[in-house]
């Protein structure tokens, strides 16, 4: 009978399995950390440490959550972690934007729906209702993301404490001078009937009608005369312009030529126009015209100032040529058709001609009712076709056809939208040098990654100024009170809204709708109206950070969210804070891409190539996503797929076999009695310990600069290259065959005891469920802390001494030597000449400096190869059919021979004979050592 050695070997147990099931067991988890507040713990832990606040720019509370959304707080979750494990004392307070038109035109359309008339009081209700289970919702989902933070005591814009805060902001702004209020073109939606923020504006393909159109002067003499034609011309004169938004012809007030730019008559068929000399060709080329003529010498635009052009329209309306700024020769003709209502440029230019606005299209993107006009009612982008018709009547269309480009869109509604002139409230971000100011604050601040200071930075330079009313009812609103005939607002406002905030504070918004202005004002109260409009939702957002009453946490350490913020909260928190605090509200910005498919393509719904975050979290668990988010590069788009996941996945399981050996290898070990000094070590594990103490500080020093990509890719190294393929390997025979309590396996215990505790805290932030779970195994020494997330990065104060021979350089080449050994092992398995490692016998030839630098392990280098036999020559001794090596540095060759020993039965060893210790037991002398005897001794590995 065939006796059982395992039962005398020290084979690996424990309870955590390969199989993480991390679907099952993190829903558990978090269920511990709430009912446990684990939250209030880490803070009470860490109440002395130095502070660190990251802001959490407050996602919409409306809807799930995507993929952006997970993105967004498990960046945020894996700093905060990283950053109480480099002994912080983290604040954490979740936030949502709960006003503004979603919100608002999910409730209209509910009671739409239900045909019900409504007070604008219980209208609010609803909608903070809605906005309360929208957050609900949201909290849930990010709680299982892993990200622990005091989610009781959320910030939410719609409390009422916060909704006076916003106002006395707005005040306090308006105190300051910044806040004016014009009639000029904004972003506006006819779904919303509303102006948009810049922040709300996305731009997407849209086809369009190109129309190139011709205009004819009051008096073409005084044309004639400026070229100075003296000859009697067959043809008539016109000026040509070319524009993609034909809906602005009938309200045109202008045309605009480049003070600068060279003019002449272009001579074509039955026509003559006045063109940029630079855009003929362009022009002749788009038209597909074959013979033109050009019958004038050059003049500059200016000289074409107030000419007089008849308006295809409005018969007494004329169109006098006017200079603009904002005139180009990329496109068109150099003759740009101006209509102050619907462009910022266009409004500006015929400002400085007081020229007035025409106000002939509502809210609803209607053209109004006018005298004589063929447009009444007609929506502006149905309305193509009948200007086309009026056009050719009148025998002014010279040419048009549809092209694709990008056009401004509404973000929530996908609609184009227009610019539309109404009176609306403005930040003027000239007053008081607002836009320098803001300039300089932003070159103040750490821009990660480096690109993203330059966008923001020209995105201020360029912007004009901020519009923050809107013309709606869920939000902040403008507590003004305006004179009825001048315009002007109440002389006791600051008094006044002192009173509206309080009231604010104890109400909510509702109050500023129910007030009773003759209460509030008094016997004056009809000569004034109160503002319906509220502010923009970015300058609820933006308030965020800026009247809180701690001095510590008015700039925030840390700003972080996607690309598309720069126009958004970044900008809105930086204009705010300038104005109040006269500083940036933040000392560092992160900014992240959007996610796309593995193609790169924008996830839609429509193209199916959409994952929402609870389908991963259902297939794979929260930690594989974290995983996927720290794996990206998150500076650039960040590619997902189920393909990409399943890759996740696989670097997961590696780190999480890694751990599983080195819990498998501790189930005897007591670290408070069993450690071996470091002086007693064996070499191996000695180097093993000072490659993780170096390890660890490239992952600190990735975690600081916000590399996670780089932190994930140092751990998988470290976990594949140097332990799992190397020094796992070669332990292995070391704590399975020698002595329980021998000081070689001690020694190798210890080590992978402080291996273990520095890797559970690299992967603390990226893998929170994960490493809670490894804790729960290393706790089981009292010693230690509950939870993982109270602690500090695992260092050990020791100081190995500076080896001459076995450096870092030694571990190196025996390294490269075991992989390249290993390749050809593999080769001879295929061809079956080996089923083994240990099969095998190596013959190694080394050039001198090696040679001298490997003897020194001689007799324990088989344990390296997972060799019955190595054996060490000189290279000069080679033998023309060995194998070469191809080392950069040294000379080496080898040969590979099948063992012709006997096998030992205990540790598969092949050996030169058999000791037979007892009757039908046949191992070898090195186990009966270990079994019987003093025990093997071991020096190197």
């Amino acid at each position: 009978m065939k006796f059982n050695y395992s039962k005398t070997l020290n084979l690996p147990k424990t309870k955590f399995s390969m199989r993480a099931k991390l679907n099952i067991l993190e829903p558990l988890i978090i269920k511990e950390w709430y009912k446990n507040n684990l939250y209030k713990i880490i803070k009470k832990t860490n109440k002395n440490k130095k502070k660190f606040f990251l802001e959490d720019g407050p996602p919409y509370a409306n809807g799930n959550i995507h993929i952006g959304h997970s993105v967004n707080k498990i960046l945020k979750d894996i700093i905060i972690k990283f950053k109480t494990l480099s002994g912080f004392n983290c604040s954490y307070i979740p936030s949502w934007d709960c006003h503004g038109l979603p919100i608002e035109h999910k409730i209209e359309n509910n009671i739409s729906k239900n045909k019900i008339k409504i007070k604008k009081e219980n209208f609010i209700k609803l909608c903070r209702k809605y906005a309360k289970k929208q957050v609900k919702k949201q909290k849930k989902d990010f709680i299982r993301l892993g990200v622990i933070g005091d989610w009781e005591n959320s910030y939410l814009t719609m409390n009422f404490k916060n909704q006076a805060n916003i106002v006395k902001i707005f005040t306090k702004i308006l105190q300051k001078g910044y806040i004016k209020r014009e009639c000029k073109p904004v972003h506006w939606c006819i779904n919303c009937q509303s102006s948009l923020a810049e922040a709300e504006i996305e731009h997407k393909n849209k086809k369009t009608l190109s129309s190139y159109i011709i205009f004819k002067p009051i008096n073409e003499n005084n044309i004639k005369n400026i070229f100075n034609i003296k000859k009697i011309l067959k043809k008539n004169i016109y000026i040509i312009i070319w524009t993609t938004n034909i809906w602005t012809i009938p309200v045109g007030k202008a045309i605009a030529l480049k003070k600068s730019a060279d003019y002449v008559l272009l001579e074509i068929k039955n026509k003559i126009l006045i063109i940029s000399i630079k855009l003929i060709e362009k022009f002749i080329k788009n038209n597909y015209i074959k013979k033109y003529k050009i019958i004038s010498k050059k003049i500059k635009g200016e000289k074409l100032e107030n000419i007089i052009f008849f308006h295809p329209f409005v018969e007494q309306e004329k169109l006098p040529i006017i200079m603009g700024s904002h005139v180009t020769l990329k496109n068109g003709t150099g003759s740009v058709y101006i209509a102050p209502d619907h462009g910022i440029e266009d409004y500006i230019t015929c400002k400085k001609y007081n020229i007035s606005i025409n106000n002939k299209i509502n809210k609803y993107g209607l053209f109004k009712k006018t005298k004589n006009n063929k447009l009444d009612n007609l929506n502006i982008f149905n309305s193509n076709k009948k200007i086309l018709e009026i056009l050719k009547r009148k025998k002014i269309l010279f040419s048009a056809k549809d092209i694709i480009h990008s056009y401004p869109h509404c973000w929530r509604h996908k609609s184009p939208i227009i610019f539309r002139a109404t009176p609306q409230w403005f930040i003027d971000m000239d007053h008081d040098e607002l836009r320098e100011k803001s300039l300089k604050e932003i070159k103040k601040v750490k821009w990660i990654p480096k690109w993203s200071k330059n966008n923001i930075y020209n995105m201020l330079k360029n912007r004009p100024d901020w519009c923050i009313s809107r013309q709606r009812i869920w939000g902040i609103p403008m507590c003004l009170f305006i004179n009825k005939k001048n315009g002007n607002i109440h002389p006791k406002t600051n008094n006044i809204t002192k009173l509206i905030i309080e009231k604010i504070k104890k109400h909510g918004i509702k109050y500023w709708f129910n007030l009773d202005k003759k209460k509030i004002l008094g016997e004056n109260s009809e000569k004034y109206i109160k503002t319906l409009d509220t502010l923009d939702v970015w300058f609820d957002s933006g308030s965020i950070n800026v009247l809180k009453k701690n001095d510590e946490n008015k700039i925030s350490d840390i700003y972080l969210e996607g690309i598309d913020q720069h126009r958004g909260w970044f900008m809105s928190s930086l204009i705010i804070s300038t104005i109040i605090n006269k500083h940036a509200p933040y000392k560092k910005v992160i900014t992240h891409g959007f996610t796309v498919d593995a193609n790169g393509k924008k996830m839609s719904k429509s193209l199916g190539n959409t994952i929402s975050p609870q389908e991963i979290i259902k297939k794979y668990g929260a930690d594989i996503l974290r995983l996927w988010v720290a794996t990206s590069d998150y500076s650039q788009e960040m590619n997902i797929s189920l393909e990409i996941l399943n890759r996740i996945v696989d670097y997961y399981r590696k780190i999480r076999n890694v751990v599983r050996f080195l819990l498998s290898n501790l189930y005897d070990f007591n670290s408070k009695t069993k450690k071996i000094d470091f002086e007693n070590m064996i070499k191996i594990d000695i180097w093993a310990l000072k490659k993780t103490k170096k390890t660890q500080k490239k992952i600190i020093h990735f975690y600081k600069k916000y590399e996670f990509h780089k932190v994930i890719n140092i751990i998988l190294v470290f976990c594949s290259k140097y332990m799992s393929s190397f020094y796992f390997e070669i332990i292995k025979d070391r704590l399975y065959t020698l002595k329980k309590k021998s000081k070689e396996r001690l020694s190798c215990q210890t080590t992978i005891y402080y291996i273990l505790n520095y890797l559970v805290k690299w992967i603390t932030p990226i893998i929170p469920f994960t490493s809670h779970e490894i804790w729960n195994y290393i706790c089981k020494n009292k010693h230690k802390k509950k939870y993982i997330f109270t602690e500090e990065w695992f260092n050990l104060s020791y100081e190995f001494k500076k080896e001459k021979i076995l450096n870092n350089e030694f571990w190196k080449d025996l390294i490269f030597l075991k992989k390249e050994i290993n390749k050809i092992i593999e080769k001879y398995k295929k061809n079956k000449i080996l089923n083994n490692s240990l099969e095998a016998k190596i013959i190694l030839y080394l050039c001198e400096p090696i040679y001298k630098k490997i003897k020194i392990i001689k007799k324990e280098i088989h344990f390296i190869f997972l060799s019955s036999s190595v054996n060490i020559k000189k290279y000069k001794y080679r033998k023309n059919s060995s194998i070469n090596i191809d080392h950069p540095k040294y000379d080496i060759k080898i040969d590979v021979f099948n063992v012709k020993n006997v096998k030992c039965e205990r540790c598969w060893n092949y050996v030169n004979y058999i000791k037979n210790y007892n009757k039908n037991k046949k191992i070898c002398n090195r186990c009966i050592s270990n079994l019987i005897g003093e025990g093997e001794q071991r020096i190197f590995v």
